[in-house]
């Protein structure tokens, strides 16, 4: 089925520009790899890459409507979309104030921003001062994390697979990024049992170790906003990676 076919259907094919984007990162994915190791169709490669436009320049997708178009059910769609945006090393902009409206708690705004901005000081903090300055904590899982906390600490019921779903990353990292966050910002999130000091964590060789390569576009790295690859520095902390640009 051809991806102007599939736009039409979806009710995309007005935006000629969201369409374009698409081809493009369909052809990305010919290039870079093939989809069908990781599990992912000819049609489902080209809804998903529809709806990471659609992301991209903030049109609404209707995304149960994509689901049935693939014919796959919606736990398998979630899973090829992960597995296909984290291939193609998309990073996707996770707003807290629209997270707030979209789950209902925007109160927890202020509560996010600030958790946020902790857990970053502290994380820096157990990082060589070398590579404080090119840390990157843009990926949404750390604001999905941070938001789902929040909201523990404050007894507001958080639908997690769909939070999940929304930043577009896997319950492994999630987990991981939790467990880091609530280890880091006891006093914050207030749910670990245990506080610990980033200086002892900062101590613990099994928490920070340094991959000497670079993380190559096949394995994960990241696209510039003019599409060319950046190369990034996977350090592993806490069992996650914070992607350090080179």
């Amino acid at each position: 089925m051809d991806l102007s076919e599939i736009a039409k259907k979806l009710g995309l094919s007005e935006s000629k520009n969201l369409v374009r984007k698409a081809s493009e990162l369909r052809r990305l994915c010919d290039v870079q790899f093939d989809s069908s190791i990781i599990g992912v169709g000819e049609v489902c490669k080209a809804i998903i890459c529809l709806e990471i436009a659609a992301t991209r320049f903030q049109v609404i997708f209707d995304r149960q409507a994509a689901i049935r178009l693939s014919g796959m059910s919606e736990k398998a769609y979630n899973r090829s979309f992960n597995l296909l945006q984290n291939s193609l090393g998309v990073k996707a902009k996770l707003d807290i104030r629209e997270l707030g409206i979209q789950f209902g708690c925007v109160r927890l705004i202020p509560f996010v921003k600030n958790g946020l901005s902790s857990y970053k000081e502290r994380f820096l903090a157990s990082l060589p001062a070398s590579r404080r300055t090119t840390a990157d904590f843009t990926r949404p899982v750390f604001t999905a994390v941070a938001f789902y906390l929040c909201a523990k600490k404050h007894k507001l019921k958080i639908d997690k697979l769909k939070l999940i779903e929304v930043c577009g990353t896997s319950e492994s990292e999630f987990k991981c990024v939790s467990t880091s966050m609530k280890d880091l910002c006891h006093d914050i999130f207030g749910i670990s049992k245990e506080k610990k000091d980033p200086r002892e964590v900062k101590g613990n060789r099994d928490l920070l170790d340094v991959l000497p390569e670079k993380r190559k576009f096949e394995d994960g790295g990241y696209l510039s906003d003019d599409g060319e690859e950046a190369q990034f520095i996977p350090w592993t902390f806490a069992g996650i990676e914070l992607f350090i640009r080179g």
